[in-house]
This record gives structure tokens, sequence and C-alpha cells, in this order.
């Protein structure tokens, strides 16, 4: 059964907590002192608590070595991902496993992936069912509180490292300007947090390397792998994403289908999101050989296609596609067919289609391009509220739950059941 969205939170916190406690000790063995491990000041080492989570949602219907398998790449991918992440904002590399046998650029190697994959079964199997008792062991308001205060420390945790971050790479004369808009105050608490996480940071990781500065800032709009870019592949992804989905299902059944996943437009957002995540993950390696792409894109493809498969079922209660009748399978919601057209797919975006979008958006004015992007940002973001909403009052009314004020009406008059079953044809209530 999958868990809720409170039992995930403290799945998290849990883990997150027990992971920056096994990297302290670590840490203490290698340094012969005390240290802060993680990305943030917090007791907490985020990046286990996140593994933690998406290594039970998607194991939550395997056994045995499916487990281990899927722990092993979910953990291995996160690993990867979190190296880029701290490389791209940090310009720095906290871990090297370049000594290490069959790695790839140091952040990830196979001995690691092993171990990861060993601790994410004995988690799923042995760890997480006393988590869960000990859970439903505290009452409801009080976990709830709890969660919900952990919550909140953590975002401003996150948003207080986030501003040193950003801030690392800010002119010294660009801070001068900036008296007009800063106090005295909020300068002097910049530098106290500025001067901890940093000194943290030093402590935490003394083996790190600086890395060179990424692509200099010139006349071109978007240039490199940026925020403007990545946002824009991922508005385009999704409308060509759509597209294909249409088409396909025009030639395999024979009839027009919507295939959108929001309420306004043709927009497929996980083809967005996967070309948006493959283009960040991958963007270093586009000039590499095709079979690498295609064997990235094969793996990629299928542990975000489970993920996306498993998120929707537990937050809106239906079952966006199904694959149990075709071969080889998994739980029906990947199989093997389709994990390689993830494959071909990413193979496609990097030697055809994403030079030539990039291309293009790279053409665009900056002012134009600039405005444009963020009325995208705010026009998907909007979208993608309202549909998270009509599909949340969707499994509601399939619950016989009546609406409760007057923006629930609203979506009861204007989404009814009518108009998302055209809009989500293929959505089925998961059957407990």
């Amino acid at each position: 059964m999958i868990k809720t969205l409170f039992e995930l939170c403290f799945l998290f916190f849990l883990y997150s907590f027990t992971g920056w406690i096994l990297e302290v000790i670590q840490a203490a063995f290698n340094q012969k002192r005390f240290v802060n491990r993680g990305f943030i000041n917090s007791p907490l080492c985020i990046s286990y608590g996140i593994g933690a989570v998406i290594i039970t949602i998607n194991t939550h219907e395997m056994t045995g070595l499916w487990i281990f398998l899927v722990a092993m790449i979910d953990a291995t991918v996160i690993e990867w991902f979190g190296g880029h992440f701290i490389e791209h904002f940090y310009h720095e590399r906290w871990w090297d496993y370049s000594k290490n046998k069959w790695n790839l650029d140091g952040y990830i190697c196979v001995s690691h992936s092993i171990f990861w994959g060993i601790l994410g079964y004995l988690g799923v199997r042995f760890a997480n069912p006393f988590i869960f008792t000990i859970y439903k062991m505290i009452p409801a308001l009080i976990r709830h509180v709890i969660i919900f205060t952990l919550l909140t420390i953590l975002i401003i945790d996150i948003l207080a490292t986030a501003i040193v971050v950003f801030g690392k790479n800010i002119d010294k004369r660009r801070w001068e300007s900036a008296d007009a808009y800063l106090t005295k105050i909020s300068m002097k608490l910049n530098k106290l947090i500025t001067s901890y996480v940093e000194h943290r940071v030093e402590r935490a990781y003394p083996q790190r390397k600086l890395k060179l500065p990424t692509i200099p800032k010139t006349g071109v709009f978007a240039q490199g792998c940026g925020f403007y870019k990545v946002f824009l592949l991922f508005f385009i992804g999704s409308l060509l994403g759509d597209i294909i989905e249409t088409i396909f299902c025009r030639l395999k059944m024979g009839v027009w289908m919507s295939r959108s996943s929001l309420v306004w437009g043709p927009f497929s957002i996980v083809w967005g999101f996967a070309f948006a995540g493959v283009t960040l993950l991958l963007y270093r390696y586009k000039d590499c050989s095709e079979s690498f792409l295609f064997l990235m894109g094969t793996f990629l493809g299928g542990a975000y296609e489970y993920l996306c498969s498993v998120l929707s079922e537990i937050v809106f209660g239906k079952v966006f596609w199904d694959y149990s009748k075709m071969p080889f399978n998994l739980n029906g919601r990947i199989n093997l067919l389709y994990c390689f057209f993830w494959g071909i797919a990413t193979v496609a975006w990097f030697k055809k289609i994403y030079p030539l979008l990039s291309g293009l958006i790279e053409k665009l004015p900056i002012a134009f391009g600039t405005v444009f992007t963020w009325f995208v940002v705010v026009f998907m973001t909007l979208n993608m509220l309202m549909s998270l909403s009509a599909l949340i009052r969707y499994d509601q009314r399939d619950k016989q739950v009546p609406a409760s004020n007057g923006f629930e009406r609203f979506l009861d008059t204007h989404y009814n059941d009518q108009k998302m079953k055209k809009i989500y044809p293929k959505a089925e209530k998961v059957h407990s």
C-alpha cells in the first residue's frame, strides 16, 4: 500500500537525521573531529531523506532482487544529480570517486552503487515497517504539528543557505550599490550567515575541489544551460510531447485522444520535465557517443516514468497509464519497449532536436526572451496549480466528498467529471 504524504515526510526527516549521524561519524573517523555534514545547516542530510522517500515510493509493490536493483538505481541517480547540483551552484566538487573502478566523472561508481542498493534493501524490508509502526503510535495532532514545524525549519534553512550559494558570485561593486535597497542590519546578517555556512562547508568537506566558473555572460540570451533555456525547453518539450503522444495514439488505436497533463492547453508536463531534466543531467555529456546517451536515457527514463506513475497514484488516486498487458513490464508502470523509446528519444534530443532548439532560443532578443520566459513561468505555474486542484477535486467527487467552499464548487462546475474524462481519458481509479 502506498503511504500518505505525512508518512513520507516523517520518513524523510528520520532518514535525513540518521544519514546526518552516519556522515558525522564517518567524518569524525577521517578528520578526528566533529563536523556538520550535509548541504544545509540543520542536523539533516537531505540526500538520505530524498533517497529514502523515492526508493520507498518506487519499491512499494516489489520484492526480493527488484528492491535491491531499484534502490541501487535510485540512489545512484540521486548521488549523481547531487554532485552536479553542487558543482553547478557552488562551482566545487565535494566528493570524488575518480580513483575507484568503473566510476562516472568521479560522482558515482559501481562499488558505492552496490552499497546504496544494499542499504536501500535493508531500509525497505526492515527499517520502514518499524518506522511506520512508530509513526502510527504518535497521536495524529502531535505528529502533524511536528511535521509542519520541521518543514518550516527546513524551508528557512534552505532559504538561508540559498542566499549564501547565490550570493557567493556577486561582484563587490554590486554589493556596494545595494546599500540603497538593504539596511546595515541585513548586510550584517548576510555576512554572519555567509561566514557560518562557508566555514561549516569548509570543515565538512575539506577534500572539495574548486571548479572553474561556468560559461561567462555574453550578449547572447540564455547561453549555456541556465534557468531561461531550461525552462523554455520544458515548455517546448511539454508541447511537443503532447503532440507526439496524440499522434501515437491515433496511429496505434485509430482515435484522437487528449494526452495533456494540464487543463489549459496541449501540454504533457511528463515530457516537459523529462526533457528539462535530461538536459540538466546530461548536458555535459551531450557530445558523447550515441550508445552512451541511449543507455543513460533508457535507465533514467524508465526510473522517471515509474516515479511519475507512483506519484500520480499517491496524489490523485488515479492511474494514467497501464502497461500490464505488454511484455517485460514492471507492475504495469513501465515496460522494456518504452524504456528503449526513452533511450532513443535521448539520442534524438541531444543529437538533433536540442541543438536546433538551443540555437533558436539563443537568437531571441534578450529583453523579449526574458519577458516571454517569465510570462511562460507564470502561465505554466497557474496551469499546474489549477490542474492539480481539478484532479484532486476529481478524485474527491469519486469518493463522494461534497464541495466545502466556493473554489471547490467552481471546480465542480467548470471541471466536472465529463470534462475531466475528456482531458484525461486514460485516467482510471486506483483499486485498493
